[in-house]
């Protein structure tokens, strides 16, 4: 079991395999969405995991996908058509998760995050909308992109060769400069210099992993935390004592606020009381020992008392 670290500050046993962080429901579906996530005590039994789609072995974060009530995670068009190809009459039973051999369908009693996501990827759907007893959609069969025409870029290489050789030069000049280009400053001008014009331009490679960002609500510089939450150190083995030195630590640095003048007669007041009954103890204690051993209250060793028959 865990803390999310979202607003909501729900306890959790589930547990991101990538940024390895304590997630609940609604940050799964909202910033996990594409993450490997299971239970924490899995992720103690096995770390490793597999980024990639178990039904066509590509990066799960390079398509839309879908997670079922298992927590197991699809691309939604690899699951569609593993789905469809199934018969018509199948029985929701015969619809299961391919991983782990689980029910795909939610149940109706189940309410969530996660299968409210999963009904509403799941109604869009025939085959699915009957395992829900819901009445069937037409479906519109999506248009096939049409083939390029290589024709229309025949004519390129007689579009460059047509171009003027100061257009070429100055592509030249610019061709290396990619992500960032300044324009020209002339030497001596009386007009203000001109702005320079900054152009970041993204990697043609398409990205696998989108960046995500774990939210902390939490204030490092007024609240003293007694522990780390840091990847290095999370898991490695503490002091037998070390929770003795983090308790004196966060008592160190607390501040505490100046008592004042009654708080102060109050306290010493307090302290002379407690000093006296002391003293009245010790001396009660002493006295009484040194009344035992003497003779002179010992009443066998008093002349007039007789002990005996008369």
């Amino acid at each position: 079991m865990g803390l999310c670290k979202c607003p909501k500050r729900k306890v959790t046993n589930l547990f991101c395999f990538e940024h390895r962080v304590n997630v609940c429901e609604h940050c799964l579906v909202a910033n996990h969405a594409k993450c490997i996530v299971q239970s924490y005590l899995q992720w103690l039994q096995d770390s490793d995991y597999n980024p990639n789609c178990c039904l066509c072995n590509t990066p799960l974060a390079s398509r839309e996908t879908t997670r079922l009530v298992c927590y197991d995670l699809f691309h939604w068009a690899c699951l569609n058509e593993r789905a469809a190809q199934l018969p018509r009459n199948t029985a929701p039973a015969g619809y299961q998760c391919p991983s782990c051999n689980g029910p795909i369908f939610p149940p109706t009693n189940l309410a969530g995050p996660v299968a409210s996501a999963l009904r509403e990827k799941l109604v869009t759907v025939n085959w699915a909308r009957a395992g829900l007893g819901l009445p069937l959609i037409d479906e519109v069969m999506s248009p096939e992109p049409e083939p390029l025409n290589s024709s229309s870029f025949s004519d390129w290489s007689s579009f460059n060769a047509t171009g003027s050789p100061a257009q070429e030069k100055t592509e030249s000049t610019s061709a290396p400069t990619v992500f960032y280009s300044q324009a020209p400053r002339p030497p001596s001008s009386p007009s203000p210099p001109e702005q320079h014009t900054v152009i970041h331009m993204g990697s043609s490679e398409p990205s696998t992993h989108a960046p995500r960002k774990v939210y902390d609500t939490r204030d490092d510089d007024r609240a003293p935390v007694l522990h780390g939450d840091y990847d290095d150190d999370k898991y490695r083995r503490r002091p037998a004592l070390g929770w003795l030195a983090q308790l004196l630590r966060s008592r160190a640095g607390s501040r505490k606020r100046p008592l004042t003048l009654l708080q102060r007669a109050g306290l010493l007041l307090l302290l002379g009381l407690l000093g006296f009954l002391a003293l009245l103890a010790l001396m009660s204690r002493l006295g009484r020992g040194a009344a035992d051993s003497d003779p002179n209250l010992d009443p066998l060793m008093n002349p007039h008392i007789r002990v005996g028959p008369s």
